[in-house]
């Protein structure tokens, strides 16, 4: 039988039930990391059921930053106020907004970025591999690589969550998701600043 503290870490860090985590314990041999990613994967499952169910309910989370020189407001929507009112929602919420307030993200995902934006950046990548006498398809999965690392840097969701490298903020939402156990949605965000 899998050791408490295993089984308790396992449900901090994904919100599984005690059936799941012990499942998913005895199909990794007890081996916690394999565990943790088993558990993680059946997330994404349960993310997938949920993503066109109705968010209708939510919260907006204010963030002041203890100098007073900035300031986030975050919508994040979910399906009941039951939720909104949740513990974890909230505090979903708070780490979303202090991941705005440090990261400074200019979209949301990369589909909100303006086509022309985006062809800017690859013109800039292939105009500095120009000279690299590389083949014309090898740059272009460079200049892809080079666009992922951009949207790594100016969308919220694909930005690696500031309290935890080994997550983005998609996966954190997942994680919410598969732990809350209805759809959230992180709908927008503003950032304000001084100077």
């Amino acid at each position: 039988m899998p050791a408490l503290e295993t089984i308790k870490k396992l449900r901090e860090e994904t919100g599984a039930g005690m059936g799941d985590i012990n499942r998913a314990l005895e199909e990794a041999n007890g081996d916690e990391i394999k565990a943790l990613e088993i558990l993680r994967k059946s997330g994404q499952k349960i993310m997938a059921k949920k993503a066109d169910r109705l968010t209708k309910e939510g919260i907006v989370e204010a963030y002041l930053h203890s100098n007073a020189r900035v300031g986030v407001l975050v919508l994040i929507a979910c399906e009941t106020d039951f939720v909104a009112r949740n513990e974890s929602f909230k505090e979903f919420a708070h780490e979303v907004a202090l991941q705005v307030a440090a990261t400074n993200p200019a979209y949301l995902a990369p589909e909100e970025i303006p086509a022309e934006v985006i062809e800017k950046e690859k013109e800039i990548y292939r105009a500095q591999l120009a000279d690299s006498g590389k083949p014309t398809e090898m740059i272009e999965k460079i200049v892809e690589g080079k666009l992922d690392k951009f949207y790594a840097e100016v969308c919220l969701l694909n930005q690696t969550y500031i309290k935890d490298d080994s997550l983005t903020i998609a996966k954190l939402l997942e994680a919410n998701i598969a732990k809350i156990g209805e759809n959230i949605k992180i709908v927008k965000f503003v950032r304000m600043s001084i100077g």
